[in-house]
């Protein structure tokens, strides 16, 4: 889980779009905390601070505490919505989070021991099919990634959800069908495999080099 940190926030009273357009003028974000059975909040974010956490990755993915005029609030990151032409950050929407709170997000996929697929060594290719797949999980417990093993994968191998060993309490949300998140598929780049009597032919083969030679 990626590590939690904390955003100062001021409460605003005013909403709609005029005095959205006033508070980014004034080089801050506005945005909403909403969720836990309790009435939404409007506030406003420091522009440089909220750009940067943003931009520094996993902010979707991980829990904050927002200080509102001394009040803090436990939040995740649920939505943010950029100014399509000059990337600017123009909303920001903040899920409340409670001890029991359960989230659906996106977590990336990772995959490890490349170097142990017989697959990929004789040249095969990873095909992955799902970069990110969607959990329900603890919001206080949401994995940086999940991590799939490909130890002993050879060509023609498919990795479905089922295969991946996820942590406590981390459920895919499709969860009607055994989906694929990868396959290992040959190219032309492939090394063949020798055919059943080849090896030990070529060995008979350069034995009788070596004698003729003698």
């Amino acid at each position: 889980m990626s590590q939690t940190y904390e955003l100062k926030a001021e409460a605003r009273e005013r909403v709609g779009k005029g005095s959205a357009r006033e508070i980014r003028r004034n080089g801050k974000v506005p945005a909403v905390i909403y969720g836990d059975k309790q009435p939404p909040v409007s506030i406003t974010l420091s522009y440089k601070e909220i750009f940067q956490r943003i931009h520094g990755g996993s902010f979707l993915t991980t829990v904050a505490t927002i200080d509102v005029d001394g009040k803090k609030i436990r939040v995740l990151p649920k939505d943010f919505q950029l100014e399509p032409v000059r990337d600017f950050v123009y909303h920001v929407d903040f899920l409340r989070v409670g001890k029991n709170t359960m989230v659906n997000v996106a977590i990336p996929v990772h995959f490890v021991n490349e170097d142990e697929a017989p697959g990929l060594k004789r040249g095969g290719v990873l095909n992955v099919v799902r970069h990110e797949v969607e959990f329900n999980c603890p919001a206080n417990a949401i994995p940086d990634a999940i991590e799939i093993d490909l130890t002993g994968r050879d060509i023609g191998d498919s990795i479905h959800i089922s295969a991946v060993t996820l942590p406590e309490g981390v459920h895919p949300v499709i969860h009607d069908r055994d989906f694929t998140i990868a396959t290992i598929a040959g190219s032309s780049a492939m090394k063949p495999e020798p055919e059943e009597g080849e090896e030990a032919g070529a060995e008979e083969e350069a034995e009788e080099e070596t004698e003729t030679e003698e």
